[in-house]
């Protein structure tokens, strides 16, 4: 038979590494297997437990939520010719600073492992404790956040100390000042009633994991293209292999991240496969509960946001190309590669 309940304590088991994760004399989360192939953390249990999970939905005739990385194709500034242009051009700054910031913001992340979630079984139908949205708080969050943050007290790095070091094997360390992620574009209708008929607080937990699948998203197409700037030929000069192992290192963040959106496209679609209890002692589907606000979000996140994020990224790369001696054709250049 089948497992589906699983304690805490085996949703954050690990493999049996035969060497750990050490990157640039930094010790990181996950670890080598025997035959030199990168396993990521805490996924010796918590990996068939998904797959378990995704196997029971589809046989009660559900599925993961349908959405994947290409949801948010649109504008991106820089793109990965334009950050060529800036790096042949010995202008380095941009790129450090995304790397840095990418790593902050992962560094966030880590909130998933230092706060406990309501629960949602109080207001399902439905029994989930042999669903994944019944062990959101018995592992399941604490391992994402795990993987994003780390573990600092044990010296343990997650995808946080991942991308620095990543930064640092490309362009030496303190190569630019440390900067900080700009404040987040809002939407104009943030903090608004989308389910009304749900206590807010569990508004809220659908609204956090959708939106953290979306962030997921965005971070995919981040970092592939951050992998093909790393590996572009002819603008690292004697550092072009340590970009290369830097590429290497996004590449097994990039596994990692794997398990986190497959997990929150399921909890989104066991979600939609429930039946919930309303304040008003009715009952709403999930189907509705999700669909209500996701296409606005995927919209917001595919059209208006990039759009906003684009002018406010050209203004600060033409005030930075304008400090360059050949400051008209770098930024001919730059625009040509738009």
């Amino acid at each position: 038979m089948t497992q589906l309940a699983y304690t805490e304590a085996e949703l954050m088991a690990e493999h049996d590494y035969a060497e750990p994760h050490v990157v640039d004399g930094r010790r990181m989360h996950g670890g080598m297997l025997a035959d030199g192939t990168y396993q990521p953390p805490r996924t010796l249990v918590r990996g068939p437990a998904i797959d378990a999970w995704t196997a029971a939905l589809r046989a009660r005739g559900g599925d993961l939520l349908d959405a994947d990385a290409s949801l948010l194709d649109g504008v991106r500034l820089p793109n990965v010719e334009q950050a060529r242009v800036l790096l042949r051009h010995g202008l380095t700054e941009s790129f450090w600073n995304s790397l840095t910031i990418i790593g902050k913001i992962e560094a966030k992340g880590r909130l998933l492992a230092d706060i406990t979630f309501p629960e949602l079984q109080p207001v399902i139908v439905e029994d989930i404790s042999e669903m994944a949205i019944g062990h959101l708080n018995k592992g399941l969050l604490v391992a994402h956040g795990l993987d994003e943050g780390g573990q600092p007290d044990k010296g343990i790095g997650g995808h946080d100390e991942m991308w620095f070091a990543a930064r640092d094997l490309a362009f030496g360390p303190d190569a630019h000042p440390d900067v900080e992620p700009m404040d987040n574009i809002g939407r104009e209708d943030a903090g608004e009633r989308r389910i009304p008929e749900l206590p807010p607080e569990i508004e809220g937990l659908v609204s956090f994991l959708a939106n953290l699948l979306i962030i997921e998203f965005r971070a995919e197409l981040g970092f592939s293209e951050s992998q093909a700037i790393l590996r572009t030929p002819g603008v690292w000069g004697d550092r072009a292999e340590l970009a290369g192992e830097a590429a290497e290192i996004i590449g097994r963040i990039r596994t990692d991240e794997e398990i986190h959106v497959t997990s929150l496209r399921l909890y989104l679609g066991e979600i939609r496969s429930c039946t919930f209890k309303t304040v008003d002692g009715g009952t709403v589907s999930g189907a509705e509960v999700i669909d209500r606000f996701w296409d606005g979000m995927v919209h917001w996140a595919s059209v208006e946001q990039p759009k906003l994020a684009a002018k406010q990224s050209r203004e600060l790369m033409v005030e930075r190309i304008m400090k360059a001696d050949d400051a008209q054709t770098v930024l001919a250049e730059f625009d040509a590669a738009a």
